[in-house]
């Protein structure tokens, strides 16, 4: 009897393997971080070979840490950073180029022109979606235009355009299956959240030749098998890891809410079986879909810059030397000290989308020392959060009772504790920070019979912590207009990206 589900977890910085068991335990982890490339200003890009050989290196690492085969291994799970762009050559299996990442600028002066000509309000109807670089179909379509020859092999179907998750799938598979799921399509600008099919409005918009594309596949479902070590394993579950995320915290019905802390913040409200369509500048996502069920939708408010202000203090600044130092130093403080730092090094997402916004430092006196500017990168990303999460009770006209966490940065208690203060909700962590991965690895469970159903995925769920807001409500307002007065200040700073 398998023991186990096998989550593949692609991020933006680093590849993981997880092992969970039946309880939705971890009973092995292997991580491995790869390189990031800025070859020009506002452009971001990894190698995907190389993300390839660490997702094939951390799987191997999980198997040895847990002493078991392939054969103990139910179904694999994969869930990923979205938006990325990769485009290889089908006979070969080589990147034509490095990947976009979803934090790449590049496409901006793109996004305006289609927005001049009129198009942005038909693109929201059709995908949810706000018309901006972040998303998929500028970059296959930059690709495409700029890579010699891109275009007519693409056209001549000799190419295959997918994001991580059918990167992952094409090279764990052999090649033989070349598919994604609607959680990822969705992110795109190429797919019609309401018919759930690629649309050829859009990719004639886009210039994109359809025989590129992946089929879209429920969520929890086949996508062909992992030959790994001699065996076949099913990969069973596929799931952006944001939409994978609301998944694992168990907010399965409309109405629940979580936020992941990640390289980006990521907050998504669960609709159910509607779209909502979105009057404050959010997005409307499809969440997941189960084999012959319908689509479930959320809503999501994305902050590009969340955790990685936290790496530009170690990387950067060299104000630490590991990121779990920051909460050491910015607890030297009781506040700020009246500084806010905006991190809109890739300009601003939700409810902002300004990608001509860049970092600002403001606030300092001669008293501002290294701790305050530590203090003012973690409020930075409570901030954001809190921008998106009333921007969504708007949307949703409700007001949400809670917020479920995860991601690494909710290991700081000092952040989750403004978070809440913030918020005037409480925030509330999980014993399993995980659940991007545990989301993945549930939807491919349930496809296999591994867990039986969602009652069964939310008895798993436990609580590790609650942080109740302490702040008075008034004082809470007065924090969140001095960082609307900061953000303006930050606002199209530049005029190019690249």
């Amino acid at each position: 009897m398998t023991r186990y589900v096998l989550a593949l977890d692609q991020g933006t910085t680093s590849s993981r393997a997880i092992l969970f068991d039946r309880e939705g335990r971890l009973c092995a982890v292997a991580q491995r971080e790869f390189r990031q490339h800025f070859p020009a200003p506002g452009w971001v890009e990894h190698d995907a070979q190389e993300i390839w050989e660490t997702q094939q290196a951390v799987l191997e690492a999980a198997f040895r840490q847990a002493d078991v085969t392939p054969n103990d291994v139910a179904a694999i799970g994969i869930t990923n950073q979205r938006e990325t762009t990769v485009l290889w050559d089908r006979t070969t299996g080589t990147p034509l180029a490095r990947a976009i990442v979803w934090q790449d600028r590049r496409t901006a002066a793109d996004c305006d022109r289609l927005r001049a000509e009129g198009h942005a309000e038909r693109i929201r109807q059709k995908t949810g979606l706000v018309l901006d670089a972040y998303f998929s179909g500028t970059k296959l379509a930059w690709l495409l235009d700029h890579v010699p020859g891109a275009r007519a092999r693409a056209e001549a179907g000799e190419l295959a355009f997918g994001t991580i998750d059918s990167w992952l799938i094409w090279n764990l598979t052999g090649g033989r299956v070349h598919a994604t799921d609607p959680s990822n399509a969705s992110r795109t600008l190429l797919f019609d959240i309401h018919t759930n099919a690629w649309d050829d409005e859009l990719l004639a918009l886009f210039r994109i030749p359809r025989v590129v594309l992946p089929d879209v596949r429920p969520s929890s479902s086949d996508f062909g098998y992992a030959s790994i070590g001699g065996a076949e394993v099913p990969i069973t579950g596929v799931a952006g890891d944001q939409q994978a995320a609301l998944f694992g915290q168990a907010c399965h019905q409309p109405g629940m809410a979580k936020n992941t802390y990640g390289t980006g913040c990521f907050l998504l409200l669960n609709t159910g079986a509607t779209p909502v369509a979105s009057t404050n500048r959010l997005l409307t996502t499809t969440a997941w879909q189960y084999a012959g069920g319908a689509p479930t939708y959320a809503l999501e408010g994305s902050v590009f810059i969340g955790g990685a202000v936290v790496q530009w203090l170690r990387d950067g600044l060299r104000a630490v030397k590991t990121a779990a130092e920051v909460e050491a130093l910015a607890s030297e403080v009781p506040d700020a000290g009246g500084l806010y730092l905006v991190p809109a090094f890739t300009g601003l997402g939700a409810p902002h989308w300004d990608a001509y916004a860049r970092g600002a430092l403001l606030g300092l006196t001669r008293g501002s020392t290294i701790a305050h500017i530590a203090r003012a990168a973690l409020e930075s990303i409570a901030f954001q959060s809190a921008e998106v999460l009333l921007a969504m009770e708007r949307d949703a006209g409700t007001r949400l009772t809670e917020l479920r966490v995860d991601g690494g940065a909710t290991a700081n208690d000092l952040l989750m504790q403004i978070q809440a203060d913030l918020l005037g909700v409480p925030v509330i962590r999980p014993k399993v920070l995980e659940t991007t991965a545990l989301g993945a690895a549930y939807l491919a469970g349930l496809a296999v019979g591994f867990w039986k159903d969602e009652r069964d995925i939310a008895a798993n769920w436990a609580v590790d912590r609650v942080f109740e807001p302490t702040l008075a409500r008034e004082r809470a307002a007065e924090r969140m207009a001095g960082w609307a007065r900061a953000v303006e200040r930050s606002k199209g700073w530049t005029t190019e990206v690249s």
